[in-house]
């Protein structure tokens, strides 16, 4: 994950908030994470602490934008980014840190496309003068007036996004500043992905320099400029929305190699056995064994497909789910010969033979079984996903200060080197 720290003469509380969250990130959070200081046009000394802040801590580079504007600063670092998830968050750190995973896992586990903290949901702690909540309040209502928007808090500082969707969507938000946010959030939830919304313990930062009526002004530009351009048809939704249902969802995490594949799915494979063999003695009091059989096999074999989808090959997306399910149980039909055969066998062998012996001979038939079905898992099943490893995030960059900030900009991002 790449959380970005967007700053404009921010010298007084730079410092401290980036190694707070420095320090937190250490200590508490399970995920490898990058901190990226955007510098948008600072004239104080914030880009010389930014500097420094990346020299003597790992994971924390430092970007130099030569114009004004949070949006421009994000749309900058996140376009460049090679994590899989991109964040940001106030320099004042008003978000307690502690929402800091809620807000991600949804996105690395694939199951919502956006996330944003929320100060105006129940279950969420806000410290603020009533000035601020007023005008938070009626901000957001206007956007659920003009715009038909769902969400319920568009500006808090604190969102995350998964980098696939942000490549899709950063081409169409037109806005440098403070309506980025809301302008990204109206597109993504027209084009139909999910949004994810956590509430947050908050506390107003009473140094706040935002001048609140010219963002109110430019703000209620952007309602309008883009509730045109939704009614005219200048912005695409549904070619964007289309997209978005055509193309696969990229599966997070490393590629596992094939030994961690292998211990994987032993485990998976011993539990869907205990299962599948306590299935069978509970049903073998009432039915005969090759009906008690099929039922505890068909039973388990669903659960044990979605579990290697999802823990030994790491495909997390949606796309293929029924497929993968259909062919799972296919490879049940497969394993079901193989144990039903086995005790075909045992049954000509000896007609009444103990429960004991019936479940060793099943026992035996289902090792066999599982290394078939492993193989056609692997080379058939998963093979699509087996060899494609998603981007690998790697922590310890930072900006190579050789290069003139005009420069990396103008180059769609900045120029990176490994930390000594």
């Amino acid at each position: 994950m790449e959380i970005v720290v967007p700053v404009h003469n921010e010298e007084r509380d730079l410092a401290g908030s980036v190694q707070r969250l420095h320090a937190y990130l250490a200590a508490s959070f399970p995920f490898t994470a990058r901190i990226t200081i955007a510098d948008n046009a600072s004239t104080d000394d914030t880009w010389s602490i930014a500097r420094g802040l990346a020299a003597h801590l790992s994971g924390v580079r430092a970007v130099r934008i030569a114009e004004k504007g949070r949006g421009r600063a994000l749309r900058t670092v996140w376009s460049a980014s090679d994590a899989a998830v991109l964040a940001y968050m106030d320099v004042d750190l008003s978000t307690d840190l502690a929402a800091l995973l809620p807000l991600v896992a949804p996105l690395l586990s694939g199951h919502s496309d956006l996330a944003i903290g929320t100060r105006l949901s129940r279950g969420a702690r806000v410290t603020r003068g009533p000035k601020r909540e007023l005008i938070s309040r009626s901000y957001n209502r206007l956007l659920r007036a003009a715009l038909g928007a769902r969400f319920s808090d568009a500006q808090c500082g604190f969102k995350a996004i998964r980098a696939d969707r942000a490549r899709a969507l950063l081409p169409l938000v037109q806005d440098p500043g403070w309506f980025f946010d809301t302008e990204l959030l109206v597109l993504a939830e027209r084009s139909g992905l999910r949004i994810h919304e956590v509430p947050v313990d908050w506390i107003d930062d009473q140094d706040s320099r935002v001048d609140i009526m010219a963002t109110a002004v430019a703000d209620l530009k952007g309602v309008a400029r883009l509730a045109r351009g939704l009614a005219t048809g200048a912005i695409p939704i549904g070619a964007l929305a289309a997209g978005f249902r055509s193309t696969p969802e990229e599966p997070f995490g490393k590629a596992p190699s094939f030994r961690a594949q292998v211990v994987r799915f032993a485990a998976i494979g011993v539990a869907s056995t205990i299962a599948y063999l306590l299935l069978f003695v509970a049903l073998r009091g009432s039915a005969p064994a090759q009906l008690a059989n099929a039922a505890a096999l068909l039973a388990t074999a669903v659960a044990n497909t979605a579990a290697n989808r999802r823990f030994t090959f790491s495909v997390r997306a949606r796309e293929g789910r029924l497929r993968h399910q259909a062919q799972g149980l296919a490879i049940f039909g497969a394993a079901l010969a193989v144990t039903s055969g086995a005790l075909a066998a045992l049954h000509a062998a000896a007609p009444h033979p103990s429960r004991l012996l019936e479940a060793s001979v099943l026992v035996a038939a289902n090792v066999f079984a599982t290394g078939l079905r492993f193989v056609l898992f692997r080379t058939w099943v998963f093979a699509r996903w087996r060899g494609v490893p998603p981007a690998h995030i790697e922590p310890s960059t930072s900006i190579d200060r050789s290069v003139p900030a005009t420069a990396a900009t103008q180059a769609g991002g900045p120029t990176l080197r490994s930390l000594p």
